[in-house]
């Protein structure tokens, strides 16, 4: 028996919801080439601001290469409503603090749901104080990404700290493949590794 939601007909839910008004979205992203079809997409529906948080990237260069990268598609995009970019200062410490312990599992595994919990969980609290009315992610775009858990832990933080979570399955109707489209359009830099060392060591 199938129990795997459909989030992205959830998504289209809230959006029919909100069709006489433009809420205001906290979304994380990723990188750029996976931030470009979500952007594209939700632009139309909702005020963003990109929320670059990502300490689990190494070493500290391709950080800084990414999040330049991030900022220059957002400068480039021609959007239906404004979108803007904040993001953490980079301290890869916070990463490895959290996942301690698990250097050793497998990609996909325990490891990453805690980087997910990582990163979603201070999304949730920069959108709670910033007076956001939805936050949500990139990373459910990646063929390779849990959307179910991913959107499991969202929705778990959004009761947690009282602020609505987005669901998302972005991969959905052609939604990778249109990222790739976009990336080849902008130019933009796709890395081979999702960010992490651990992940780097799996090439």
């Amino acid at each position: 028996m199938n129990n795997k939601i459909n989030y992205q007909k959830e998504l289209e839910k809230i959006l029919l919801q909100n069709k006489d008004k433009v809420p205001t979205l906290f979304l994380h992203s990723c990188c750029a080439p996976c931030s470009s079809y979500v952007i594209e997409y939700l632009s139309n529906y909702f005020y963003i601001t990109v929320f670059y948080y990502n300490p689990n990237i190494s070493p500290e260069e391709e950080y800084r290469f990414r999040s330049s990268e991030q900022k220059r598609l957002i400068s480039s995009m021609g959007t239906k409503y404004p979108v803007l970019f904040t993001e953490e200062e980079y301290d890869s410490r916070q990463f490895f603090s959290a996942v301690k312990g698990l250097e050793k599992e497998p990609e996909g595994g325990k490891r990453c749901e805690k980087c997910f919990e990582l990163r979603l969980q201070r999304t949730a609290q920069k959108a709670l104080e910033g007076h956001f009315d939805y936050f949500t992610t990139t990373l459910t775009i990646s063929p390779l990404k849990n959307a179910q858990l991913l959107n499991t832990i969202g929705l778990s933080l959004a009761k947690e700290y009282g602020i609505n979570w987005l669901p998302c399955d972005f991969k959905k109707k052609g939604g990778y493949k249109r990222s790739i489209e976009l990336s080849k359009e902008y130019g933009l830099y796709r890395q081979n590794y999702c960010g992490c060392i651990f992940s780097k060591g799996h090439l």
